[in-house]
């Protein structure tokens, strides 16, 4: 790629992005020289949008959904109920709010392309068409979608397909933020990883972490590290265009311990993460009994 030409951006998505997502888009696409020039949808997707939104009651829906849920995520169902009554009691979550990839304005300008992805053991490929497609039209490739993948996309763009891991890749792999609000840690990183075909363990392009202080519940921790996901985006992209820049191979045996989402699953990991998380939502009501202003609990930050 010359210095005279912008570099190409594409992501891979579901059909919707979040609220997180979309903002570390945009400050991408403000950065000079850089153009998001294509979005791969999952066409396999049918995930609700702007309809997650807004939670204002528990519906004969919700149950069903909750016994549904319970048959895969056993004890863990629980957790993710006590955050879906958190929500119809106000704990909006702004970050996580849902966009319809066609209702985003920072990839409006860019081509849309939709494929159905090859699935084996968990693992996902992208047809030979899509990886012509990126290939021609990418320098780089942002994972919001298709969950594991691997193939030759991983090489099609020139600088590699990168993806968050909500975590310090040589500390926690796997779950991330269950894992290490569970462990009671005061802080926690986040890694921007080029991929390769392991689980977290890609060659890590950007890396910061952040305190966990005021961080009363899980939802919190998950907050915290979106925000610093959204400014780390456009810091990693600019490290692959340097030239001087090296990404940071971790050898094997310096990765951190893998915690598989089977283990959230165990009524000891739940009922754990369930209970703070109540006990958090009571200290955080009477530490604060006025709403702070947005933005301000999660702990972001303002530099651009």
């Amino acid at each position: 790629m010359s210095a005279a030409h912008p570099l190409r951006v594409g992501a891979l998505s579901e059909s919707f992005l979040y609220e997180w997502q979309v903002r570390a888009l945009e400050r991408l696409r403000d950065q000079t020289g850089t153009e998001l020039s294509l979005v791969v949808r999952n066409a396999d997707s049918d995930a609700e949008a702007e309809s997650w939104n807004t939670k204002d009651r528990i519906t004969l829906a919700d149950v069903r959904e909750f016994v549904d849920t319970f048959r895969l995520e056993r004890a863990w169902t629980f957790v993710l109920a006590e955050r879906a009554l958190g929500r119809v009691l106000g704990d909006e979550q702004p970050l996580w709010h849902r966009r319809s990839v066609e209702n985003v304005d920072a990839v409006a300008d860019a081509d849309h392309l939709a494929c159905e992805p090859l699935t084996d053991d968990g693992w996902n490929e992208l047809p030979d068409d899509a990886v012509d497609t990126i290939a021609d039209r990418c320098d780089v490739v942002v994972r919001f979608g298709f969950g594991l993948v691997r193939g030759d996309v991983l090489t099609a763009p020139e600088y590699g397909v990168v993806s968050f891991h909500p975590a310090d890749i040589r500390r926690y792999r796997g779950m991330g933020p269950p894992a290490i609000f569970h462990d009671g840690r005061s802080r926690a990183g986040t890694t921007l990883q080029r991929l390769d075909e392991s689980i977290d363990g890609g060659e890590i392009v950007a890396y910061d972490e952040v305190s966990l202080e005021g961080c009363y519940t899980l939802w919190d921790v998950f907050d915290r590290l979106a925000t610093v996901q959204i400014r780390l985006l456009r810091e990693g992209v600019a490290n692959l265009r340097d030239p001087s820049f090296e990404p940071e191979s971790v050898p094997d045996e310096q990765l951190g311990e893998f915690y598989y989402r089977s283990q959230r699953r165990t009524v000891p990991f739940a009922t754990r993460v369930l209970a703070k998380n109540v006990a958090g939502r009571v200290r955080r009501r009477l530490e604060n009994p006025e709403p702070l202003e947005e933005g301000v609990q999660r702990g972001e930050r303002t530099e651009s």
